[in-house]
């Protein structure tokens, strides 16, 4: 289920203004495309507009009238089919071609009243959405009174999609949807026809997106005007919502993000490896590599949190979500980069947490001479890396690990930096079989939700393996102190 304070990063600066590109798929349409493309240049849009027309097969003259359009106004694109491929096929050839920080479907028939442009993207605008629905069963100025059991199916279908995706939504099925183009691109989508719209809905749910909905007039046309969809892809739908659900659970193309959304299902093996490290955690803490925040929302309580990563996507991420707090702080930083580190170093700092990130950098030694140098006489540095080269594996790939440690290896580079090693010790000696049969023996190269919840049930049978002399850990956590006074184990 998906993380409704989980947002997904900011829609990336323009030189100018963000570009909104609406995504207009089109077949047989040619009754309605000069009065529709007009309509939507003449809105009162607040950013730079451009028109991507796919012209899906056309065979009524569509792609002529699409032509001229083009040819008399830059800001008009046009794509085409060879044949007809569906709803969902367009906009997939769309994307590559997308200039524009936030995308709208449009459709080309005059259902949807461009004037609502506007109050679609604005919620994204102001940076409190990642993606708007606009719904036709809210207040909108108007919506022309049709069919029942089409509305009726339409109510089933949203039905279905809260239920699978704990959401609250008043219209799923909606044609009219404004979503980042940074995270639709990392998005893979499949449905070639009117399965697009569940599909989508349902993968931004996994994403954990700001979800809203406003409302929209809607004029809708009956079968002799064209409409063009039926019960059977009422059907499909269903089945497009069950397989992205159950089966193809396969989100974002963004592994990293995808690995750290199903390790936080798992919050509590989280807090038992909080419970491991929190007798060397200080009040000033600097959390190098926070990811989504998985561990940042168990330091809350510090009395300084400087949380940074090396991703804007992330960092963006936990400043929405604890930003607001007067004892946080997010810092996009690089750890390898000396002056990132001035920014911090009059914070005082009594504790770096730093958990399975340095196993990503290749010079790691650099970053541990860092960590020693802004912190403060007697400080500790926690670090956490996955352990035992002999357990790499494409999981390890796909996470972008350069290495895997020895537990003699990490010491050596912890005292080469300056620090003490005060502490050390194997973590998750159970998690070891798992990773091991997963990625060595199948060759999966990335964790699902479902081994993570799996492995929370099993917790105290990983505590009772844990107690176990000789069985390979995981991972190994080491405790470096900085010599001088201080805070001390």
């Amino acid at each position: 289920m998906p993380e409704p304070d989980l947002p997904c990063g900011s829609p990336p600066a323009s030189a100018d203004r963000p570009v909104l590109s609406l995504v207009m798929p089109v077949f047989n349409e040619r009754r309605t495309l000069r009065t529709i493309i007009r309509r939507v240049f003449e809105a009162p849009v607040p950013v730079p507009l451009e028109l991507i027309a796919v012209d899906d097969g056309s065979t009524d003259g569509s792609d002529e009238v699409l032509r001229a359009l083009a040819e008399s106004d830059p800001r008009i694109r046009v794509l085409h089919h060879s044949r007809n491929r569906g709803k969902g096929a367009s906009i997939r050839t769309a994307l590559p071609h997308l200039r524009g920080e936030i995308v709208v479907i449009q459709d080309a028939d005059l259902e949807y009243d461009p004037n609502d442009l506007p109050r679609l993207v604005q919620p994204i605008l102001d940076g409190r959405a990642d993606a708007v629905f606009g719904s036709r069963f809210l207040s909108g100025d108007y919506r022309r009174v049709l069919y029942y059991w089409h509305s009726l199916g339409n109510g089933l279908l949203t039905w279905l999609c809260n239920v699978l995706c704990d959401l609250n939504l008043t219209d799923m099925e909606t044609g009219y949807k404004a979503i980042r183009a940074d995270l639709l691109r990392q998005t893979p989508l499949k449905s070639r026809k009117f399965g697009f719209e569940p599909e989508l809905t349902v993968r931004l749910a996994q994403w954990g997106v700001r979800l809203y909905e406003v409302a929209i007039s809607y004029a809708g046309r009956t079968y002799l005007e064209g409409k063009k969809v039926r019960w059977v892809d009422g059907l499909r739908a269903i089945g497009v919502m069950l397989r992205c659900r159950f089966f193809d659970r396969r989100f974002t193309t963004h592994d990293g993000y995808a690995i750290l959304v199903a390790m936080r299902k798992a919050r509590g093996l989280n807090r038992w490896l909080l419970r491991q490290i929190e007798p060397w955690i200080g009040s000033r803490v600097l959390e190098a590599g926070c990811g989504i925040g998985n561990l940042t929302e168990l330091l809350l309580d510090s009395d300084r949190l400087i949380a940074t990563d090396n991703e804007a996507f992330y960092v963006e991420m936990i400043s929405r979500r604890f930003g607001h707090l007067e004892n946080v702080e997010t810092v996009e930083m690089d750890l390898t980069r000396s002056a990132d580190y001035d920014r911090i170093e009059a914070e005082r700092l009594d504790t770096i947490v730093c958990l399975n990130v340095l196993e990503h950098i290749a010079p790691d030694e650099e970053v541990l001479r860092q960590f020693f140098r802004v912190l403060r006489p007697g400080g500790h540095a926690i670090i956490l890396v996955p352990q035992h080269p002999w357990l790499y594996s494409p999981t390890d790939r796909a996470l972008g690990h350069e290495r895997r440690y020895e537990e003699v290896e990490l010491r050596r580079k912890l005292e080469a930096a300056g620090f003490e090693v005060v502490h050390q010790q194997g973590f998750n000696r159970f998690g070891t079989v798992g990773w091991y049969v997963s990625g060595k023996i199948f060759g999966r190269d990335r964790l699902s939700p479902g081994q993570m919840r799996l492995f929370d049930l099993l917790l105290p049978v990983a505590k009772v393996i844990e107690r176990i002399p000789g069985w390979p850990a995981l991972s190994t956590i080491a405790v470096g102190r900085k010599p001088g006074e201080g805070p001390s184990a």
